[in-house]
């Protein structure tokens, strides 16, 4: 069978032997690409091969997703009686790759521009009481952490800003149904909540930098009480 270039933003090319796929098989497929799509738009070109191929001995379907992208290719393989079973755990660690390529290519980006010096750096803009901070911490009293952390504000904003630009599909939602300051709140959070584990010797300036990433994931996967509830955490410290 000669492969078939699907029409969607990213070029996907259908490769099927010994199986036939039938037309609606092929178009559960194809929406099931979606989120892969949304999640390599930001790349020049992104070129998706499937392979399927039939097992007349085991009477099963092998699929196969390789994933070309800029300096990488991505490729996952699975098996399975059912055909979308398979797809979907080749799907499912496919974007694990996906995530984890990104990641990669994000701390290269800003370990060079920290070298270049163009990164906004996290740094207070007075002197912080660091006793007042663990203080804050140790009493599990949130409220005084927030004022103990305050002249941090404006740098994690900032570069929470920045990060935000690099996932497309992050940055629409920023004056929708979520704001920066919500991103903001949420990396003070996640650094009250994991404070104790902060590695000995970090300084706390690079070591709450470090957290603006994962907390930027962490809350677009919120639900819109969530999201309430980090907005009343900042109404109640006065915080706009």
């Amino acid at each position: 069978m000669q492969p078939v270039t699907s029409p969607r933003q990213m070029q996907t090319i259908f490769d099927v032997h010994q199986y036939k796929l039938k037309p609606e098989e092929r178009s559960k497929l194809e929406n099931d690409l979606d989120n892969l799509t949304r999640q390599v738009q930001a790349f020049p070109f992104a070129d998706l091969h499937i392979m399927i191929e039939g097992n007349a001995r085991s009477n099963d379907v092998s699929v196969k997703l390789s994933l070309l992208l800029p300096g990488r290719s991505l490729i996952t393989n699975d098996r399975d009686m059912v055909l979308n079973t398979a797809f979907e755990r080749c799907l499912s660690a496919l974007l694990h790759s996906v995530d984890a390529y990104k990641s990669k290519l994000d701390k290269d980006e800003e370990r060079q521009k920290l070298e270049e010096g163009t990164l906004h750096p996290v740094r207070p803009t007075q002197n912080v009481d660091g006793d007042a901070i663990d203080q804050a911490v140790a009493a599990g009293d949130y409220a005084a952490f927030r004022t103990a952390t305050l002249p941090f504000e404006d740098s994690v904003q900032a570069r929470a800003g920045r990060w935000v630009q690099r996932f497309p599909e992050y940055e629409a939602r920023i004056g929708k149904d979520v704001k920066l300051s919500d991103v903001t709140e949420e990396v003070f959070l996640t650094a009250f909540d994991q404070y104790a584990e902060r590695p000995a010797g970090v300084p706390f300036s690079e070591w709450l930098a470090g957290l603006i990433d994962p907390s930027v994931k962490e809350l677009m996967t919120r639900t819109a009480e969530e999201l309430e509830n980090i907005n009343l955490n900042r109404s109640a410290l006065n915080v706009t």
